[in-house]
This record gives structure tokens, sequence and C-alpha cells, in this order.
């Protein structure tokens, strides 16, 4: 089971991915989600396929 807020987060990154930056979320907004408690740690290798930190 993931976080509440894990399919947003997933979806803001892959936009992100899909445009070059262009739109979404870098990495580092990801990162960000982590610290706010939105996604676990775990939930952020899953999205970004690095580990956290």
């Amino acid at each position: 089971m993931h976080s509440k807020n894990y399919e947003k987060v997933k979806a803001y990154y892959e936009l992100y991915i899909e445009t070059d930056g262009r739109k979404g979320w870098s990495k580092e907004k990801v990162m960000n989600a982590v610290e706010k408690n939105w996604i676990t740690e775990t939930e952020y290798r899953e999205i970004t396929g690095e580990d956290y930190g």
C-alpha cells in the first residue's frame, strides 16, 4: 500500500521526464515530498529509481 499522495507525486515526476523538464516535478521536488511526509523514502526510490538522500 502506498502513501496517499504517491500517485500524484509519481505522475508529476513522470510528466517532468516526458517533457524534458519543462513541466512536472524534478527529483528535488520529489525529495521535498519525502521531507513533507507526502511519500516515503522507499516510494522515492520506486518513483525515481534512485536511493533517497
